[in-house]
């Protein structure tokens, strides 16, 4: 089930580029290519990205090799004069809208049966600069929230 599992995730993968940052992006887009570079180099591997449907958007989809986990990120970008920390914005109400748009994504899919977590990247960017000033990579941020919860 998991090489099929595996295969189907793969084939969903549009051929995002996601090994430099476009420094003439959206701040929002940059963070996403600099939060998905950080978690290539922790041994995921990034299958979507900005997944939406009619209930949401997932900014990356990810593969744990290692534990066998599909990880939705949320990744969330400050720039650097912005107050408060850019995680805090994923509020209960946006891993409520996460968690609905991930069972979509797992029942499209047809992964009901593999475990998933959610996890959420900051991103803190200086206008002037060609990368992050800081990246935080919070793994398990949250479970699964409102009427779709799902267990791994």
């Amino acid at each position: 089930m998991w090489a099929r599992a595996m295969s189907r995730l793969r084939e969903s993968y549009l051929g995002w580029r996601y090994g430099s940052i476009d420094s003439y992006a959206s701040l929002g887009t940059r963070g996403e290519q600099a939060a998905a570079r950080l978690l290539r180099r922790k041994g995921l591997v990034i299958v979507a990205h900005s997944e939406s449907d009619r209930g949401g958007e997932i900014d990356l989809i990810a593969v744990d090799k290692h534990s066998r986990i599909v990880v939705f990120v949320e990744v969330k970008t400050h720039g650097s004069k912005k107050p408060g920390h850019p995680a805090e914005r994923v509020d209960i109400e946006k891993q409520s809208r996460i968690t609905r748009a991930a069972m979509r994504y797992l029942k499209r899919k047809q992964l009901l049966g593999v475990a998933a977590r959610f996890d959420v990247v900051a991103v803190w960017w200086t206008d002037d600069q060609q990368v992050p000033e800081k990246i935080e990579h919070y793994q398990s941020a949250f479970e699964a929230t409102g009427k779709h919860q799902f267990f791994s």
